[in-house]
């Protein structure tokens, strides 16, 4: 394979690498989005204290935590296998990289 020919090839690489980063931010953000959406839910019903003891501070804490591990081993599966991919082409750009000669690189 002739230098540009890798050149080209180091750049579709790329873009696929960036498509699939693309893809693990928009999950990502799927995820912050269902999260705020709960917030409201979260917060404790009484404000006030029952019987003299005080609403448990940490308990919003706990119940977001859960729910934010509810909502994301949903897309658990989604999250691993774009992972996976994502080290994968990373180190199919390395290697490719590598065979490179440094002056095209820069240009």
């Amino acid at each position: 394979m002739s230098c540009p020919d890798r050149r080209a090839q180091l750049f579709r690489m790329e873009e696929a690498r960036r498509q699939t980063q693309r893809q693990l931010d928009v999950i990502d953000r799927q995820i912050i989005r269902r999260m705020t959406a709960l917030v409201p839910q979260l917060k404790p019903q009484r404000t006030g204290y029952r019987r003299g003891k005080a609403p448990d501070p940490n308990a919003f804490l706990e119940r977001y935590r859960s729910n934010l591990a509810a909502i994301t081993l949903e897309r658990q599966h989604e999250i691993d296998a774009l992972s996976r991919k994502l080290a994968r082409q990373d180190a199919a750009i390395a290697a490719l990289r590598a065979r490179l000669p440094l002056d095209l690189l820069r240009a």
